[in-house]
C-alpha cells in the first residue's frame, strides 16, 4: 500500500458536490456531539436537528443508523491517524508517548460508540479491518522511530503497545486522570532502560 492510500476512504461515501459535503459534515459533527453527550442512542432526528437539516438529508447521507455510527467512526479514526503526522518534530520517545495518550483518550470518548457498532458487525468485519489498518498506519512509523532511536525495548512489537493501551482504556470505573497515571507506568515499561552495572 502506498503512502497515499488511505484504508478508510472506501468505508464510507463522502458526497461529491459543496453544498452535499457541507450537509454530510454538519451531520457528522452532529452526530459526533450527541453521541458524546447522550450516548449513541440519540435519535436520528435530534442529530437532524442538530445539523439544522431535514431529516430526509440525513437518510441520504446515512440510510440506515449503522451507516451514521460507521461514519462518525470513520472520521474519529482518520483524526486519530492524522494526529500523528503532527509529532514528527517530536523526540521520538516523546511522539510515541502522545499519540499514545490520544489513542486512549480516543478509546475512552469512543467506548459506547464502538459497542454499539459492534452489535451491528462481526469484530473481522471488513470495517473494522480498515480502521485497525489505518490505525497501525499511522502509529506503526512512530513506534519504529523510537525503537531505531534507542528509546523503545526491541523485544517489543507496536501490537504489544496496541494490547497495552486498548487494556488500559478498558479499566472499568477509572477516571481519566488515573487511565493516563496507568498509562504512564505501563509506558515505562516499555521503554528502553540501560542496565545498570553493579
Amino acid at each position: 500500500m502506498t503512502t497515499n492510500e488511505n484504508p478508510t476512504e472506501t468505508l464510507v461515501r463522502r458526497p461529491r458536490r459543496a453544498d452535499a459535503l457541507r450537509n454530510y459534515e454538519r451531520l457528522i459533527a452532529a452526530a459526533r456531539e450527541a453521541f458524546a453527550g447522550g450516548g449513541s442512542s440519540t435519535s436520528l432526528e435530534e442529530i437532524a436537528r442538530r445539523a439544522q437539516v431535514g431529516i430526509g438529508t440525513l437518510y441520504r447521507n446515512f440510510p440506515t443508523r449503522q451507516d451514521l455510527l460507521e461514519a462518525v467512526y470513520v472520521e474519529e479514526v482518520e483524526a486519530m491517524c492524522r494526529s500523528a503526522a503532527d509529532l514528527a518534530d517530536l523526540p521520538p520517545w516523546e511522539a510515541l508517548c502522545t499519540w499514545l495518550h490520544r489513542a486512549v483518550g480516543y478509546l475512552l470518548t469512543k467506548r459506547a460508540l464502538a459497542e454499539e457498532l459492534l452489535a451491528y458487525l462481526d469484530s473481522d468485519a471488513e470495517f473494522f479491518r480498515g480502521c485497525r489498518t489505518a490505525f497501525y498506519g499511522a502509529g506503526e512509523p512512530l513506534f519504529a522511530r523510537a525503537q531505531a532511536a534507542g528509546v523503545v525495548r526491541s523485544d517489543t512489537t507496536f501490537a504489544d503497545a496496541v494490547q497495552l493501551v486498548s487494556g488500559i482504556a478498558k479499566i472499568p470505573g477509572a477516571e481519566p486522570e488515573q487511565i493516563n497515571r496507568i498509562l504512564d507506568v505501563a509506558l515505562d515499561g516499555l521503554r528502553y532502560h540501560p542496565a545498570v552495572s553493579a
